[in-house]
């Protein structure tokens, strides 16, 4: 069941989307706002993954909102649903699914939701597959799990790092945590996950921490106090 928020300022136009949601089926619609700022704090509250987003609504438009969750680690699919046809091609620049003009018909709602069914599938796929999809001079890249020496935080993002190049991904460190779980990495410090196959040589430091050198990487890896002896039991050492 796909979990929708539908964002529209017109109440009747709200009420129909969601009867024919009702009709094609498969959506649970969670939520509904009337502006931008409603819809920021419901889906705080109520986490989705289609927006169901209309474009001209009083103090701040759709697009706008559409451009702001693309910062977001998850951000749930987009579908415009508007009566102005002339702003398709700025909905496809911030990643739109798709774009409905209204008023919407059945048919054209269904295919709608077989493309969020699609994307969410693939999004899906890539999680569990040994790549991890990250971004570098604004184009999306896979990179598979092995080239990857270390990921670094930073604030609620993440770089890794392999021997020659360095990538950003939206996706916090703890999240790629769990996503690179079972693939020989461990967490040495509340900011870096290392690939343990990597690391060359381990190097004391007063106070009982440790830093380490990795295969390829000029840079050291601090490890935090308390995670020096889960690192050396999981090394042998």
């Amino acid at each position: 069941m796909i979990k929708a928020i539908i964002v529209d300022d017109e109440a009747p136009a709200r009420s129909e989307l969601r009867f024919l949601l009702g009709e094609v089926g498969g959506v649970d619609v969670v939520a509904e706002a009337a502006n931008v700022r409603e819809a920021i704090e419901k889906l705080k509250e109520y986490p989705c993954d289609l927006m169901f987003l209309d474009i001209n609504m009083p103090e701040a438009s759709g697009m706008k909102l559409a451009e702001a969750m693309q910062n977001l680690t998850y951000r749930p699919n987009v579908i415009f649903v508007t009566a102005y046809s002339e702003f398709a091609l700025d909905a496809f620049k911030v990643n739109a699914i798709d774009y409905l003009v209204k008023p919407v018909e059945t048919d054209r709602l269904k295919q709608a939701i077989a493309r969020v069914r699609e994307n969410m599938s693939l999004h899906a796929q890539v999680q569990h597959a040994n790549r991890i999809p990250v971004e570098k001079g604004g184009k999306k890249i896979l990179i598979g799990v092995d080239k990857i020496r270390f990921v670094m935080a930073r604030d609620d993002y993440a770089y890794l790092q392999t021997t020659d190049d360095k990538f950003f991904s939206t996706v916090s460190l703890a999240q790629l945590e769990k996503r690179l779980e079972g693939h020989g990495f461990f967490r040495v410090h509340r900011g870096y996950l290392v690939n343990l196959s990597a690391i060359e040589e381990v190097l004391p430091q007063e106070g009982g921490t440790l830093l380490l050198r990795l295969n390829g990487i000029e840079e050291t890896i601090p490890v935090s106090r308390r995670r020096v002896s889960a690192l050396k039991k999981v090394l042998g050492l």
